[in-house]
């Protein structure tokens, strides 16, 4: 029998591992649990190259429960240990024997990196025993602790090959001696790992299931699914496979657009599958939706530095054994790895939706409502992506058809040129609303597209700022003969002193708005009234609505809006002819409301007014004809 102190190079090891090594408890489980993957990996690794004799067995994993014993124990069939070693790997703290594992056999695919993580057991418990047995010829060994720098270790009895854990769960942490707790602790980090794991509890009590044999309802079932879609080749897979392993990880979720599966071995290895959801609506946009693994270990669901901020919105999985990860593998470090993985996935995403693009374009545009915050929002973070994303960027008219940018100048080339050559892109972000300007924009031969998603605001002003020689307009921005370029007024059928008056006569007052008014000869068919709301100011409380910042003093201005009178309208014969005023300031008023109606502008008050204000109109013209 050997009695010692574990050999440390800082002093008061133990309460450092215990309160700062993991920032959640409940990881001494995946730790524990993948030291035993490792193990197993081992086993198979010496057998394949005949260092380990003998039958190889069942590898798996078992993790059982003692609610009475208020005991957690963890048993592998894997390489296990010799006595020696067991000094060497556990007595001597964070010496890994995973990392000189990985150095003499560099092919095998093993988890751990620091040979801390079996002392993560020590986090919820007063005492840790050890049983092992090592592949190699020989007794097994026993070896316990109670958290203090002493230890025993002596050969025992273990007939076993393998290792067993033994946690005696302390009174801080009986949470851990709660069954549920403990299966949805394994089916978070460990739904994915390659060796199955089965979980148990003493004195468990299995029933049959109703309508069904005895023998099927107690089978053994393990937690996990030990070969996911990702570490499988894509040209064994089917579109099923993918549907239901997305499925299997978003169990509620609409079945996925599309997806793309990366499978990267040089100059990084990288692994994984990414899903572009269904997104009905722009605010249902959730991140943290990909998962990150290290060889089919759960490590988080942050994954900010790896995938592009523009990307966050995709779900899925990503592995790789190569992004750098602390002791605790819950945050990441900076590595230009990292930098190389997200450009990587940057071109792989682009290369996709390029693809998709020129092969199935209709299919490409009818998911376009989905895909356009992914390709916009990537457009403008990213120049790299920018310059991808050009070809297959594309833009709905109010038609339904579907324009890439350098398509719609060609369409727009001859009428929207404004004077100084810029492309102008006519775009509407209400196509129900702005209806009335929708329609007189069309009459002129002009290619109105949609902007209506929360991104739009943000896009258009980027999109300017990145593209040469383009501006975008809102349909309702100007009268439609200024929306490219502004335009001489035409001859009005009134005379100056006419003019003048009915510009007077809409001079109008209303809380929240800034009015200007301007009478101009435009086509007797036009509206007599037109209520434009001015580019750039609409533009920047658009902004300043959704995202603040330096434009967020746009926000308590108030809405500026040009009234543009049409002096050619044949209602001004009349209205200005008539005699009584008050009857034609309520005619001007209505006219003016009707305007302001059709850009959202007319609210409480002064929308009840406008609707008693036409009742009474209507009640004195069928006076008037009585």
């Amino acid at each position: 029998m050997q009695k010692g102190q574990i050999r440390v190079s800082t002093e008061n090891i133990f309460p450092i591992i215990k309160k700062f090594l993991y920032s959640d408890h409940e990881i001494f489980l995946r730790e524990l649990v993948s030291n035993a993957v490792d193990a197993s990996q081992k086993v198979k690794t010496l057998s394949s190259i005949g260092e380990a004799k003998g039958d190889l067995g069942e590898l798996r994993i078992d993790v059982e429960l003692d609610v009475k014993e208020k005991t957690l124990t963890i048993t592998d069939r894997g390489v296990g240990m010799t006595s020696e070693e067991v000094d060497k790997y556990i007595n001597q703290v964070a010496f890994s024997g995973a990392e000189e594992f990985m150095e003499k056999y560099k092919d095998a695919n093993i988890i751990g990196h620091f040979g801390l993580g079996f002392y993560s057991a020590f986090m919820v418990s007063d005492k840790v025993e050890l049983f092992s047995k090592s592949h190699k010829e020989g007794s097994g060994v026993y070896w316990s602790c109670d958290g203090s720098p002493e230890f025993e270790l002596y050969d025992v009895d273990y007939s076993q090959r393998g290792t067993k854990i033994v946690l005696h769960v302390n009174e801080e942490s009986k949470e851990f001696l709660d069954g549920s707790r403990i299966k949805s602790i394994l089916t978070r980090f460990c739904k994915f790992l390659p060796v199955p794991i089965f979980f148990s509890e003493v004195g468990e009590v299995k029933e049959a299931i109703e309508g069904e044999e005895k023998e099927a309802a107690t089978e053994e079932k393990s937690i996990n699914n030990t070969n996911p879609i990702w570490v499988r080749k894509p040209s064994d897979l089917t579109k099923e496979d993918y549907e239901n392993f997305y499925k299997e990880l978003y169990p509620f979720n609409e079945t996925p657009l599309f997806w793309i599966h990366l499978n990267v071995d040089y100059p990084f290895n990288l692994t994984g599958v990414l899903y572009f959801p269904k997104i009905k609506q722009s605010y249902e946009i959730q991140k943290d939706k990909i998962q990150l693994y290290c060889n089919q270990v759960f490590v988080t669901d942050e994954v900010k530095d790896i995938v592009p901020e523009f990307l966050m919105l995709l779900q899925g999985v990503i592995d790789s054994p190569d992004i750098p990860l602390n002791v605790s593998r819950s945050y990441l470090q900076g590595d230009p790895n990292v930098k190389k993985i997200n450009a990587h996935i940057t071109k792989k995403v682009a290369d996709k939706l390029e693809e998709l693009f020129n092969k199935e374009r209709t299919e490409f545009e009818q998911k376009w409502d989905s895909l356009g915050l992914f390709v916009k929002y990537g457009m403008m973070t990213d120049d790299k992506f920018l310059d991808k994303a050009a070809k297959f960027l594309v833009m709905e008219d109010t038609a339904g058809k579907f324009y890439t940018i350098e398509e719609y100048k060609m369409a727009t080339e001859t009428l929207q040129k404004n004077k100084e050559g810029k492309q102008v892109v006519l775009y509407t972000t209400n196509p129900i609303q702005q209806d009335a300007y929708i329609q007189a924009a069309t009459n002129k031969g002009f290619v109105v597209v949609k902007m209506e998603t929360l991104v739009d605001a943000a896009f258009i002003n980027n999109m300017e700022m990145k593209w040469e020689n383009t501006v975008f307009v809102r349909v309702d921005a100007d009268i439609v003969d200024n929306l490219i370029d502004k335009q001489e007024a035409s001859e009005s059928v009134l005379n100056k002193d006419e003019e003048a008056a009915l510009k007077e006569l809409f001079n109008i007052q209303i809380p929240e708005l800034h009015v200007t008014t301007e009478v101009k000869g435009l086509s007797v068919d036009a509206a007599p009234v037109v209520a434009t709301r001015p580019e750039f100011m609409r533009r920047m409380k658009d902004m300043a609505g959704v995202g603040g910042g330096m434009t967020a003093f746009y926000a308590q201005m108030p809405d500026e809006v040009t009234l543009t009178v049409n002096g050619n309208h044949p209602i001004y014969q009349t209205l200005l002819k008539n005699a009584n005023k008050s009857l034609q300031e309520k005619q001007v008023r209505s006219l003016a409301d009707l305007a302001l109606l059709s850009q959202g502008l007319l609210k409480g008050a002064e929308l009840t007014n406008f609707i008693n204000r036409s009742v009474e109109l209507m009640e004195a013209e069928k006076a008037a004809g009585a």
